[in-house]
């Protein structure tokens, strides 16, 4: 009996009684700096579990073509960008999508057993949020405020090792390039870094790590215009560069002083 005939035989046999219920979701945190904060994209929810509660943009996997061919089944990474889109506005497309993590601690959707493959969002500039489907509002939130509020499900945790996620790559990876158009100055890098990490950077030596580090930007041999009413120096303007790892890397404040001997 080759394999065709024992799934047959499976199937034919396969009652879905026998098995617990087990969905799966996406949960998306989506980051984005604005007016100087990093800050992320909540939906108000508008149906139960936890109907008027501030969550994460997410929900239900489409496991399987619909019988009328209105709804394909997805991947996890569609299912990711489609909730995005649908909960918050179609203009909502990140430049960078990374999965996070697994979250699957029984008793987090009250509904039945859900496990969620939540995923990290950047992109620079977003537009404000449109609402949609199943929520009732839309709205960016600085990642301070965000964290002392009462998120439904599990969305809380996500949040945080999201943040968290963000916070070390820019440490290791040219991440926070995803935060910014370019071309970019320096400076716009930087104000990126303080966004993220959360505090304030010296800009000589901020300056100076960046161009040590091979491959993080490459000039583009243009220069900004003169800034401001009271003029000033142009700012040569960069590209990302080619590096998929940051050596060496670029340190948290913290993280460098706890490295020193």
């Amino acid at each position: 009996m080759d394999g065709t005939d024992g799934t047959r035989e499976f199937l034919a046999a396969y009652d879905p009684r026998a098995y617990d219920p087990v969905a799966v979701t996406v949960d998306v945190v989506a980051l984005t700096i604005r007016d100087g904060d990093l800050q992320v994209l909540l939906i108000r929810r508008g149906e139960q579990p936890f109907a008027g509660s501030w969550a994460l943009p997410g929900g239900f996997v489409r496991p399987q073509k619909a019988a009328d061919g209105t709804k394909a089944a997805e991947d996890l990474p569609q299912a990711a960008a489609r909730e995005l889109a649908e909960e918050a506005g179609p203009a909502l497309r990140p430049s960078h999508l990374e999965q996070l993590g697994s979250y699957g601690a029984p008793g987090r959707d009250p509904r039945m057993r859900v496990i969620s493959v939540a995923y990290l969002a950047f992109a620079p500039g977003l537009p404000e949020a449109q609402p949609g489907t199943d929520a009732a509002d839309a709205r960016w939130t600085p990642v301070a405020k965000a964290a002392r509020l009462p998120l439904a499900f599990d969305h809380a945790r996500i949040l945080a090792d999201g943040v968290e996620r963000a916070r070390s790559k820019l440490e290791y990876t040219p991440l926070a390039t995803a935060f910014v158009r370019e071309p970019f100055t320096v400076s716009e890098l930087r104000e990126v870094y303080q966004s993220v990490w959360g505090e304030p950077l010296h800009a000589g030596n901020f300056h100076r790590k960046v161009l040590s580090v091979p491959g993080f930007v490459e000039a583009t041999g243009s220069h900004t215009e003169a800034g401001g009413p009271r003029g000033g120096p142009r700012a040569k303007l960069y590209r990302r560069g080619d590096a998929t790892l940051l050596h060496p890397a670029l340190l948290r404040p913290a993280t460098e002083e706890a490295a020193r001997p």
